[in-house]
């Protein structure tokens, strides 16, 4: 289980108080002010979120559901999102908000374009660290959307399962993506340790994994939770080809390229199973979630452009796009 992180700022250091037991969840601020996508609310909420996943090192499980964390979750949850629907343009139209995501740049911007065209190992090393908040419990958060769709009709939910199914793969351990995941990181000699490297992620990548939780565990977003998946699914062959000729370029093992490569090739058959299926079949039963599958795309891509503006401006200036250890006082 991963240790607690250290705090950055008022609300999370609260969160953690209580986390720990230093002090008991009564006494938690009710509606305090942060932030709505700096580190100090990102990193309380993203802990608030793990005790539903893997939870953290001696934290007793009763506060997975404990009123007062669940109360003050709730009220960072509507920060959050209202600054992120502050930022979006809304509307209902799925087909086109599906169809600018398939639309590639000739020359992008973000960290798979800059890695493949000069990047360094060192930078690769950190977007592969960063992105293991989520990719080591990949297609977890968008597990909770399962039985919030209809098992009658079935169509979305049967599109769902099928790639899940091939995420955690295909009834062969060895092919569980977190696990390939993890197998790139010991060939470049990171730490796979699960939630190794929550100390050092800064808000924008904490934010990219906490929409997901957001979405996946309110059945009110089931939705957006499918517009958000949808996205990943489209957008990850391209990228993930880029990601391979990074690695590729930097002259490492091509055993390192495995996790990239897979994606290169399953996304592009998911990407279809989404659209054809999950999407079409969600809206078939509930077209009234229309805005909200919009909402999913365009929030995620709200938040993966912050990510990629701030890990390209820090490597542009040849620093580091870990957060300072400043921001975490011992």
């Amino acid at each position: 289980m991963p240790v607690l992180p250290r705090p950055r700022g008022p609300v999370s250091t609260a969160v953690l108080d209580v986390l720990s037991g230093r002090r008991p969840a009564s006494e938690l601020p009710r509606r305090p002010d942060a932030e709505p996508l700096g580190d100090d609310l990102q990193l309380a909420l993203y802990c608030c979120y793990e005790l539903h996943y893997r939870s953290f090192d001696g934290v007793d499980d009763v506060l997975e559901w404990d009123p007062d964390l669940l109360a003050l979750r709730g009220h960072l949850e509507d920060l959050f999102l209202g600054a992120v629907r502050a930022q979006v343009e809304g509307g209902d139209d799925v087909e086109a908000a599906v169809d600018a995501l398939l639309v590639e740049p000739v020359e992008g911007r973000g960290p798979s374009w800059h890695l493949a065209r000069d990047g360094e190992r060192w930078q690769l090393d950190e977007y592969v660290a960063q992105r293991s908040l989520y990719h080591l419990k990949e297609a977890d958060p968008q597990a909770w959307v399962i039985p919030r769709l209809d098992g009658v009709e079935g169509r979305a939910k049967a599109s769902l399962m099928t790639v899940e199914h091939d995420e955690y793969g295909a009834g062969r351990p060895e092919r569980v993506h977190a696990r390939i995941y993890a197998e790139m990181m010991t060939g470049l000699g990171l730490d796979t340790t699960y939630g190794a490297y929550l100390d050092v992620a800064p808000a924008e990548t904490l934010a990219t994994v906490n929409i997901m939780s957001l979405f996946g565990l309110h059945r009110r977003w089931r939705g957006a939770s499918v517009g958000q998946f949808a996205l990943i699914e489209i957008t990850s062959p391209p990228g993930s080809a880029r990601l391979v000729r990074a690695i590729e370029r930097l002259g490492l093992p091509a055993e390192v390229t495995a996790f990239y490569a897979e994606h290169v090739e399953a996304d592009a058959v998911h990407e279809q199973l989404v659209r054809r299926d999950l999407i079409a079949g969600l809206l078939e039963c509930e077209p009234e979630l229309a805005a909200d599958v919009v909402l999913g795309i365009q929030a995620s891509t709200l938040l993966e452009d912050r990510l990629a503006d701030h890990l390209t401006a820090a490597w542009s200036a040849g620093e580091s796009s870990f957060v300072s250890r400043a921001l975490s006082p011992a």
